[in-house]
């Protein structure tokens, strides 16, 4: 299908790749809403992505050798023991990823959008109203454009998404992801080649070192537990929302830094607790699913379709992954009837089948840990199994990145 004009609601990653699939579909007008006003490049977070993804992605046009990356070949898990330095490690795996940092990655897919699409900082999409023939977006600022579809790309809290789903929201699941990054790489474990999951009663913490945008590395890492009770903590997280540095609370931090103390072995507690405060943040953990990635003339892709908890490493991974299968579908259909249809066949599955498997992961590895201190290899190997069963071996962290069929 050729021509018709094509908004994409939020610019990250997921609306880069958007923009770029639209395109190469045969689009004849993309236009791109951001509600950020300042560069995204500044989101300095990992982003882990499976070598065999990297190679479809990589086929597909939407990453590239020179996107900046380090290699990771193996994971290890370790329990506190005793004085040990780096504690014990109960389980081994191969781990063949390539880490990211998110700034950086988006800044390559955005020099990759073609000139040709309409790239708006700073546009807040305040109403989305569908008719017969396309969408009508309305911003902030009271500007308005008619649409022949509108794409949301705008995350876990979309704007367009309410529209197509009212109501249907993200849930939360009752913990949170406190992650940071710092320039501490200095002497890591196997050249810093292999991802470190420090286990506790409670949760984990994986920590594994990314590009810094600059040529060096920079270690990045997210712990998970349920928090404390905190007075006035709980409402904020039940409804979507996130915790960056300058808003976390003074007794969840305190909480968190001795629960480093007390659980990490000391190796691993020096690296989490000289992160610096302007680079630690708080990320509430949430699940969501909607019925059908399409309505009308307006589609979702990345997390405003479904939001996976991070342990699979899906969110950025899948967001491209929705891209591909846009531009496939584009390309196959005929209207966009057909190219929405096939569209929402080819991905629906998939995003539910990693909400399930991320949700698996998070009882066993957060909400139901097992006695770490009893494990050794076989045992974890068990244990492992056990929630990887009847899952497709490709997908994140988990099985290693769910493929586009």
């Amino acid at each position: 299908m050729r021509g018709g004009s094509v908004a994409v609601v939020g610019g990250s990653i997921a609306g880069c790749a958007t923009a770029l699939a639209a395109s190469r579909g045969g689009a004849g007008k993309v236009t791109v809403f951001e509600r950020a006003d300042a560069e995204l490049r500044d989101r300095g977070v990992g982003i882990a992505l499976h070598s065999d993804r990297y190679d479809e992605l990589r086929e597909a046009g939407y990453v590239a050798p020179e996107m900046p990356w380090a290699p990771l070949d193996r994971r290890v898990w370790s329990a506190r023991d005793g004085d040990a330095e780096h504690g014990r490690v109960i389980g081994e795996q191969p781990f063949p990823f390539r880490a990211y940092n998110w700034g950086s990655l988006w800044s390559e897919l955005r020099r990759r959008v073609p000139e040709g699409v309409t790239y708006h900082s700073g546009a807040v999409v305040t109403g989305v109203e569908p008719d017969d023939d396309g969408v009508t977006l309305r911003l902030a600022d009271g500007y308005e454009e008619h649409f022949d579809l509108v794409i949301g790309a705008d995350g876990y809290r979309s704007v367009v998404r309410e529209a197509m789903f009212p109501g249907i929201t993200p849930s939360y699941a009752g913990y949170i992801g406190w992650r940071g990054t710092s320039s501490d790489v200095e002497g890591l474990p196997s050249d810093g080649r292999s991802a470190h999951n420090v286990v506790f009663p409670g949760g984990h913490c994986m920590i594994y070192r990314i590009p810094d945008g600059d040529g060096g590395y920079r270690l990045n890492w997210v712990l998970y537990t349920v928090p404390p009770q905190v007075d006035g903590l709980h409402p904020d997280l039940r409804t979507p929302t996130s915790l960056p540095p300058g808003r976390l609370n003074a007794e969840l931090t305190a909480h968190l830094r001795a629960l480093v103390a007390e659980n990490f072995p000391s190796y691993w507690a020096a690296r989490v607790l000289r992160t610096p405060a302007e680079t630690t943040f708080i990320q509430p953990i949430y699940d969501l699913e909607v019925p059908h990635y399409i309505s009308g003339r307006m589609a979702l892709v990345g997390d405003a379709a479904s939001v996976a908890r991070p342990h699979i490493g899906g969110g950025s991974v899948k967001a491209l992954q929705d891209a591909t299968a846009l531009e496939a579908a584009w390309v196959a259909g005929e209207s966009w009837k057909e190219v929405l249809a096939r569209y929402d066949a080819g991905r629906g599955a998939v995003g539910a089948a990693m909400v399930a498997l991320a949700r698996r992961m998070g009882s066993a590895q957060v909400e139901n840990t097992p006695d770490w201190s009893a494990m050794e290899q076989p045992e974890f190997d068990g244990w492992w199994q056990d929630q990887n069963s009847g899952s497709d071996r490709r997908s994140g962290f988990g099985g290693h990145s769910l493929k586009v069929k």
